[in-house]
């Protein structure tokens, strides 16, 4: 089965640029998940085993059961070094953006990489690219970033020099972007591409369980609470939303990462179509992270643009507001009953 997914112009262009940087700055968007880690770290390893210097470089934290993906003690955070990670990109030749196609999603980050005079490149396969580039490789109908970086590096072949280091890294970007393989993931090639994964000697289930079952006990004892006491299920119209106060995260000692997936958890309901998770930011007052998934044909991104300020896939999305968590909440009843019709 056929895994090219560039033209001849972008594979030419993308195999010049690699071979032509010496000095590459790889970063990604603001509260990395397992994709934009596993890409930047992926494509991280293949660079330096060419012989190239590359640096991951990102705004903030990444979730604590990322830690085990192999470099992570290299990455430099822009929110605990802003002076050197800034001095990366721009000392950089060659600065790739991994899983964010709109400068502001590197938050901080933004002038530095609107500013360098290094060749930009764009790998993502999120709606509505607007970074300027010098080569953009955007593919929404793929799963994931990672994904769209192996059919890449494949293409101009490198297939050969992916480690099982680099495999590991792009199953688990693969993986997580998709909710273990349950949506987004019909297209039969992600599985042929998961095989050629395999033939790299990467153990899928020892990274299902690095990712899934690498909670705290606080952390489930956390998540138990809000199934129990802050889920709120509209039977009626197969929707569900819950929220998570600072208090509750202080209570159960919340760690970044805590509760991914977690919004997950309402769609194991029978017949439920879409869940709403609404996390207070754990520093800034009246701001909240919202996380959105949904099953089938209810299309979840359109509800995260309409009242979320956000965006993203047909079956998970997000956004945000800068409202206190009890308005967020409105806004969440709001949002379901405006798609009365088609949830019921």
């Amino acid at each position: 089965m056929d895994i090219e997914i560039l033209s001849s112009s972008e594979a030419e262009k993308l195999r010049e640029i690699i071979d032509s940087s010496q000095n590459v700055a790889i970063c990604c968007h603001k509260s990395p998940d397992g994709d934009a880690m596993g890409s930047s770290l992926a494509l991280t390893d293949l660079l330096t085993s060419k012989g190239k210097k590359a640096t991951v470089v990102v705004p903030d934290a990444f979730p604590d059961f990322l830690r085990w993906l192999p470099g992570t003690e290299r990455v430099v955070r822009h929110d605990k070094h802003p002076e050197r990670a800034e001095a990366i990109v721009m000392a950089a030749d060659t600065l790739f953006c991994l899983d964010f196609n709109k400068a502001d999603r590197v938050a901080a980050l933004q002038g530095a990489v609107e500013s360098t005079s290094a060749k930009r490149v764009m790998i993502d396969h999120h709606l509505n690219a607007v970074l300027d580039t010098d080569l953009a490789i955007s593919r929404p109908e793929m799963s994931s970033t990672c994904e769209l970086l192996f059919r890449a590096l494949c293409q101009i072949g490198e297939f050969e020099s992916i480690s099982k280091k680099c495999a590991s890294a792009i199953y688990c970007g693969m993986m997580t972007d998709t909710g273990g393989f349950t949506y987004n993931s019909n297209d039969p090639s992600i599985f042929v591409i998961i095989s050629m994964l395999l033939t790299k000697g990467i153990d899928k289930d020892r990274i299902y369980r690095n990712v899934f079952n690498n909670y705290s006990s606080w952390a489930m004892r956390m998540r138990g609470y809000i199934l129990c006491h802050r889920m709120n299920v509209v039977d009626d119209l197969h929707a569900s939303f819950f929220s998570i106060s600072r208090k509750i995260m202080t209570d159960f000692h919340f760690i970044k990462g805590d509760a991914e997936g977690l919004v997950n958890e309402p769609l194991r309901i029978k017949g439920m179509k879409v869940s709403i998770s609404l996390r207070e930011d754990d520093r800034e007052d009246n701001s909240v992270w919202v996380s959105i998934r949904s099953t089938d044909t209810f299309a979840c991104d359109k509800m995260a643009v309409r009242f979320f300020n956000g965006g993203g896939h047909h079956n998970a999305s997000g956004g945000h507001l800068n409202c206190s968590l009890e308005e967020a909440e409105q806004v969440a009843i709001e949002a379901i009953k405006y798609y009365a019709d088609e949830l019921r």
